[in-house]
């Protein structure tokens, strides 16, 4: 049975005397960071430039080295990119780990595929936000909370779940409630959900566009009304508030109907077998393979997907849409 956590399963007392590091104070970082200082921990932030050091300053964090944290801490919390983890982790925190200290990660991915194995002598937890950075603050701030995941690879000492609630806790993830998986699962959805969900969605979006727009439908009216009025993204958070279903219940009749009764159409045995080949790249190790070689050799296969997307007359027409809009686009930023 799964089993999900909330916040009276975890303990803040169990940081009492702890010293707590985190590592990486970017859009993640930061947001759990403040969490955890809120929450009355004792916290230090490792971190790798001076731009990170001073935006941490200017929050009232102590901010120090990575080599000069992880001495000095009981728990090393990991919120660094996935694909810079390794090497950081190899030169600037292996080195120093002793015994009784506590890793967390808010990624499984490289414990996962083994791009990082931790000693056998300290412990190794996940906690997993299921939530963009900006909302980890707002939720907390608002009182929703936010979901999240949590779970435990390795209790050398035997303490580790009780570290990794208190933690969550301290960051605010057991507040919506944090169900545990293993770190494999936490990997595999996480890149399914990137890798079969997103795509699909837009390849469905990029069809309609263009059907709509082959049909003579006005490119600001036809992007407007697929995704840019942000009604789409407003049904979205109904979703995650109510279900699916409930959602669709809560729909104008005509809109329900329309909805449910053409369900069918779009039912593909084709569509099903993608996502399974998908998930089996995922769980046999294959993709982290493949971005593994393209990010080593300056990501130039992801580059080129990117300029083939940019050729394309949609894009444009989406562009002018925006700027039409007056929405901010890549080119002002």
């Amino acid at each position: 049975m799964t089993v999900i956590y909330r916040d009276e399963h975890g303990d803040l007392n169990v940081l009492n005397g702890k010293r707590v590091c985190l590592i990486g104070y970017g859009s993640l970082g930061r947001p759990l960071a403040l969490n955890l200082r809120d929450s009355g921990v004792n916290l230090v932030i490792g971190v790798r430039a001076e731009p990170s050091k001073e935006l941490a300053q200017s929050d009232g964090m102590t901010a120090v080295s990575v080599v000069e944290a992880v001495k000095n801490a009981d728990v090393i919390i990991l919120m660094l990119p996935d694909e810079v983890m390794p090497q950081v982790y190899l030169e600037q925190i292996s080195p120093h780990l002793r015994r009784g200290q506590t890793l967390i990660f808010s990624s499984a991915y490289n414990i996962t595929y083994r791009f990082i194995e931790p000693p056998p002598f300290v412990d190794v937890g996940l906690i997993a936000p299921r939530a963009i950075g900006p909302a980890i603050r707002e939720t907390i701030e608002s009182g929703e909370g936010y979901c999240s995941f949590v779970s435990v690879a390795q209790d050398s000492s035997g303490q580790a779940w009780k570290v990794v609630l208190a933690l969550a806790k301290a960051m605010g993830a057991l507040q919506a409630g944090a169900i545990e998986i293993s770190f494999e699962q936490e990997s595999e959805l996480d890149l399914f959900m990137q890798q079969a969900v997103l795509p699909a969605l837009h390849h469905i979006l990029t069809t309609a566009a263009q059907l709509l727009l082959n049909k003579g439908y006005p490119p600001e009216a036809a992007f407007t009304e697929l995704y840019l009025s942000g009604e789409f993204s407003y049904l979205m958070q109904q979703v995650a508030a109510h279900g699916l279903l409930n959602t669709l219940r809560r729909l104008p009749l005509k809109s329900q109907y329309g909805a449910i009764s053409r369900l069918d159409r779009f039912s593909d045995m084709k569509l099903e077998r993608l996502m399974e080949v998908t998930l089996e790249e995922i769980h046999s190790t294959d993709f982290a393979r493949e971005w593994a070689k393209d990010y080593a050799d300056g990501q130039r296969r992801l580059q080129t997907f990117y300029k083939n997307q940019r050729g394309l007359e949609l894009w444009e027409l989406e562009q002018q849409t925006l700027e039409l809009l007056g929405r901010e686009t890549d080119e002002d930023t």
